[in-house]
């Protein structure tokens, strides 16, 4: 796996790859599951210097929609969820229930959902921070809640 850290107004980013412009992963400091460097991984800014130039066009207000190559590993249940979070259009939100729905899914595996949308390893790039409790409280986001509200603030949403 290559990896660098990037500065951005959410603390450095961990951006991991396994080859130069593959993006695997998005970490942010103290993210509850995130990734971290392990022994055998091999620093190499060049290789996902992509990833950080769009991340600095993303947070200068030049940037609305990742144009990356990606390749996350989870279960055939969480691509599924994952993907269905690049269709939520900057500066808009949805709840886990509505999400279910779009997937064909009960409102029922709304949990299941909100469970595949904590675990998503793309943070950012994949907007799981565009997803909101049913009452459209900020609930359940990984790289925490002050994280969750400066993104959708940074994307125009109006929080109540």
């Amino acid at each position: 796996m290559r990896y660098t850290v990037h500065p951005s107004p959410l603390g450095d980013l961990l951006l991991a790859g396994p080859r130069p412009g593959v993006l695997a992963s998005v970490t942010v400091p103290g993210q509850r599951g995130g990734a971290s460097v392990q022994p055998d991984w091999v620093r190499d800014d060049a290789a996902l210097s992509e990833v950080a130039e769009q991340f600095d066009a993303y947070f200068a207000g030049d940037l609305k929609e990742f144009a990356l190559t990606l390749e996350p590993v989870g279960t055939p249940f969480r691509q599924r969820v994952w993907a269905a979070l690049d269709e939520i259009p900057f500066g808009a939100t949805t709840t886990y229930g509505a999400l279910a729905a779009r997937l064909d899914l009960p409102r029922s595996a709304a949990r299941a959902v909100g469970g595949a949308v904590g675990a998503n390893p793309l943070t950012v790039i994949r907007p799981c921070h565009r997803v909101l409790g049913a009452n459209g409280s900020l609930t359940g986001y990984a790289g925490g809640l002050d994280r969750k509200r400066l993104l959708l603030t940074h994307e125009g949403v109006a929080l109540a």
